[in-house]
């Protein structure tokens, strides 16, 4: 933490005698919100449009001008008790300097790749930021990323640089003979490495002057590599519309964030909802971005800093309320925390349930993937209906479509899709990086498929039923009719039962019906020492209490933990191997 107080001394002695580069108002923004952020009508299509001088550097003029109060931009902690504070004024200064770093020090140009994998640290937000400025393309990524995950990255994008830590240094120069267009490496570290250039120290001695670039809000700004669980994953490239898409008037009216709002979004900062979350949604309003370095997720730590600081808002996985519900904490009505948002999986209305009785707060869904960004919500202050996704969120206009692209109607099962003809909605990915075949893969007919199953009621309201591949063909009997059965309307009827923790539902082969839905359940610790013969039968036996008979789960398998992506989605085609390899070894 030394290196950063030098940096704000530092700060101290530049700031009186260098300018800022900001682009005249009058001409970059069309109209002004109700708290101040600048914005553009839902459907307008600027030619140009840069998030740090047309957003970050307009709140650090708003705060010369005394026109945004005290809160801090930046508001970083951890647990041995330190903090760091920037304002937007620091914040310009610094990623003015990490855009001098990248460009005169590395000699990285405009459509270059720098691949972004660092921990929750206030360094992170510099890069992406210095990044945006000079046109360089970032490209975000897990620490828990291993060698051969690494190289896959840099060899399919040919990365130009990488910033990481001293942690991911090793498995960097494992693999870098393999990477012939890296020429650049950056390290985040207290420490030096033989053939590492030491960010740290030349974000100090670099110059804060910097002209930021006029990109045009069609060129690529980011790459997101998509977390599938099967295959290897796609590199959804986005450009600068992502950015301007949190500028919307719809994009505004989803969570309303105003200046004097306390943002805290917990996701892993190698994944799309980070970037959404911890940059583009809150700062697009002048609020203050709060992180927890948080090297894994305690739940105890989480509930703590929601007591101890200002935190107006916070947008998490359904995977980090389900933890803390597990956890038997006496009380979980925090005093400063007004609205909950949470994406990336559904949360079961159970569970929604839950925390309200708990908080005294609503979690409202959102929606959307690494191709998409926010495609759907609960806006706040509307109805929540526990377990939809809420609704579409324009520009895009979300329809249910079949496969071959035919709209669908109300409450009639098909694939999410986006509509894309004759215009693609801004803020969708441009395109499979080296995939046009992948790419062309996902349009069908007027729309983008995303390959969702989901259903949409009479009132716009979105209801995931599971990925297309998830979905379980299933009969009552070998003579019925077949059924398709969404894993998450079987995961709700179990959740309703209080000896299941979570559960994982999936497809198991089976020799007379095909397939039959299969049930892996962990258990809350009082139903540990039951019997798990009578405890299975109980579970199945509820199921078809409370949904349809056809959809209980024909087989149960107790487990400690079931397997999860980074982002802590359920890894079902993981499960769904093991029961083919169990049936072929049968």
């Amino acid at each position: 933490m030394q290196w950063l107080m030098r940096l704000r001394v530092l700060w101290g002695t530049h700031k009186s005698c260098h300018a800022f580069h900001l682009a005249p108002r009058t001409l970059r923004f069309q109209s002004v919100s109700a708290t101040g952020a600048p914005r553009w009508n839902d459907h307008d299509r600027p030619e140009k449009f840069n998030f740090a001088s047309d957003v970050l550097d307009y709140w650090t003029q708003m705060e010369k001008e005394g026109k945004r109060g005290p809160n801090p931009a930046l508001w970083w902690v951890n647990s041995q008790g330190n903090e760091v504070k920037w304002s937007f004024r620091e914040l310009t200064d610094f990623t003015c300097r990490a855009a001098n770093v990248f460009t005169q020090t590395c000699g990285l140009q405009q459509g270059d790749r720098l691949a972004l994998i660092l921990p929750r640290v206030p360094e992170w937000w510099l890069v992406a930021m210095g990044c945006i400025r000079t046109g360089i393309i970032f490209m975000p990524g897990t620490t828990q990323m291993k060698a051969k995950d690494i190289l896959y990255r840099l060899k399919q994008s040919n990365a130009h640089s990488i910033v990481t830590t001293d942690a991911l240094a090793p498995e960097v120069d494992s693999v870098a003979s393999e990477c012939p267009a890296l020429k650049t490496k950056l390290l985040v570290s207290d420490h030096g490495r033989e053939g590492w250039l030491d960010f740290r120290s030349l974000i100090q001695s670099a110059s804060p002057d910097h002209t930021c670039i006029k990109s045009k809000t069609t060129d690529p700004m980011v790459i997101f590599f998509t977390s599938g669980t099967t295959g290897f994953p796609k590199m959804a490239k986005h450009s600068h519309g992502l950015s301007l898409r949190h500028s919307f008037p719809s994009s505004r009216k989803l969570l309303q964030l105003k200046a004097s709002d306390v943002f805290w979004c917990l996701s892993d900062p190698g994944w799309i909802l980070a970037v959404m979350g911890a940059v583009f949604e809150p700062w697009t309003a002048g609020s203050t971005v709060f992180i927890h370095h948080l090297p894994q997720f305690d739940p105890k730590v989480i509930v703590e800093t929601l007591f101890k600081y200002p935190i107006t808002q916070c947008i998490a996985a359904p995977s980090v309320y389900r933890m803390i519900l597990q956890e038997n904490f006496g009380s979980l009505r925090f005093p400063t925390l007004e609205h909950c948002t949470t994406g990336g999986e559904a949360m079961l209305p159970e569970e929604q349930e839950k925390w309200r009785q708990r908080t005294g707060l609503l979690v409202h869904q959102v929606y959307g993937q690494s191709e998409t960004g926010l495609t759907c919500g609960t806006l706040r202050g509307s109805q929540v209906k526990p377990g939809s996704m809420g609704k579409a969120i324009p520009p895009f206009d979300v329809q249910v479509i079949d496969d071959e692209g035919n709209v669908l109607p109300p409450n009639t099962e098909g694939n999410l899709g986006i509509r894309i003809k004759p215009t693609k909605p801004i803020g969708l990915f441009m395109l499979y990086e080296n995939d046009p075949v992948k790419t062309a893969k996902v349009e069908c007919g007027d729309f983008y498929n995303t390959g969702d199953k989901v259903t949409i009621d009479e009132e716009g309201y979105i209801w995931f039923l599971g990925r297309d591949d998830d979905i379980i063909n299933a009969s009552g009997n070998p003579w019925s009719r077949r059924y398709r059965i969404g894993p998450a309307e079987v995961e709700s009827a179990l959740a309703e039962h209080p000896a299941v923790a979570e559960s994982a539902v999936v497809s198991s082969p089976d020799p007379i019906r095909g397939q039959v839905v299969k049930a892996f359940i962990v258990l809350t610790p009082q139903f540990l020492s039951h019997d798990p013969d009578q405890l299975a039968k109980e579970l199945q036996e509820h199921v078809k209490a409370v949904t349809a008979p056809y959809k209980y789960p024909r087989k149960v398998e107790f487990v400690p933990e079931l397997p999860k992506t980074i982002t802590g989605k359920i890894k079902r085609s993981e499960l769904r191997e093991k029961e083919s390899s169990q049936m072929q070894r049968q």
